[in-house]
């Protein structure tokens, strides 16, 4: 199998910190989410980005890929070290869901089966009543998802097996999935019976669903709450003004007090994220002040008139 280099696909370097990754994965996931970018192969490459997260995010799944990387050759068959198996090469594990054999060799999955298709591990046989294939998929949601109880459809893979245990192929499964409120970043949620079919009248595996919140254009967010930035014009910060700010259900009319700084965060009580109690968290308005990108001579001379009639040194607590 070709050995996939995370670090290149995420965009950052080796030595990048738990926030750089962060934050290039949402710039990746916002280009290339299926629901709203027109790029080719956005889903394909959706898909690279969740996966390459989904290693590097996790701090004990990053060191077990560093030291594989050690062994990673570009444009040939990836090896390993020097007598290397992927951890799902031994037995039954769960699938990886969407993700790739390399990423299964690794950490378990799919790509872990015994020969021949066997999922039993080599050389073992099925035994009566074997359980089926548990399946594990992401499901991005955006955040308005998120404050009500809302179905959503989704298409996954399911592995098939005959009668001897070995996979005769896959097959495309439908479900209406109903979204629970309050739902967060990373949150496992299981749908007993929906994975692969069991083996010799065993029961069937089960579905199992990673929350991925798909990044917004204007929001981030804290826990339960979200945080916007309100950009203002100098003069709106100094008098004072009203701003149409938006939230995930509308638009609220927002008081912006006169000799406002920039950096200061007004709090909107219950505009924020839902809870598993029902509680949504709260809107912060971070305030941030703008320059015009131009001004004329006469724009510059009453800055400078300004400058002189308000005496102002922004610098005055510095120590000399």
């Amino acid at each position: 199998m070709d050995f996939k280099d995370y670090y290149k696909i995420l965009g950052v370097e080796p030595t990048a910190d738990e926030k750089a990754i962060k934050t290039a994965y949402r710039k990746l996931a916002r280009k290339y989410h299926p629901d709203v970018s027109k790029e080719k192969d956005a889903e394909e490459k959706f898909k690279e980005a969740s996966e390459a997260y989904e290693a590097l995010s996790n701090a004990d799944k990053r060191a077990e890929y560093d030291e594989i990387r050690k062994y990673g050759q570009h444009g040939r068959p990836f090896q390993g070290p020097p007598g290397w198996q992927g951890r799902g090469g031994g037995g039954f594990e769960e699938s990886a869901g969407d993700f790739s054999d390399f990423f299964s060799s690794i950490f378990g999955g799919a790509a872990g089966r015994g020969g021949n298709g066997n999922p039993f591990g080599r050389g073992q046989q099925r035994s009566a009543g074997r359980r089926g294939q548990d399946v594990e998929m992401e499901l991005a949601i955006f955040l308005e998802e998120t404050l009500a109880n809302e179905s959503k459809q989704i298409s996954f893979q399911v592995p098939q097996y005959n009668g001897a245990g070995q996979q005769t192929g896959n097959t495309t499964k439908t479900l209406n999935v109903k979204i629970p409120a309050g739902v967060t970043d990373g949150e496992r949620i299981r749908l007993k019976g929906q994975g692969a079919p069991g083996v010799g009248g065993g029961a069937n595996g089960d579905l199992y669903l990673i929350i991925r919140l798909a990044p917004h254009p204007m929001f981030d967010v804290e826990d339960h709450d979200l945080i916007i930035t309100v950009p203002l014009a100098p003069w709106e910060a100094a008098l004072g003004t009203k701003v149409a700010v938006p939230t995930l259900t509308g638009r609220i009319n927002l008081t912006i007090r006169p000799d406002s700084q920039s950096g200061q965060r007004l709090r909107v009580k219950g505009n924020g994220l839902m809870d598993k109690q029902g509680q949504r968290g709260d809107l912060y308005a971070q305030l941030k002040v703008v320059m015009p990108p131009h001004a004329d001579e006469a724009t510059q001379a009453l800055w400078k008139t300004l400058s002189e009639k308000a005496a102002f040194d922004p610098r005055a607590n510095w120590s000399r």
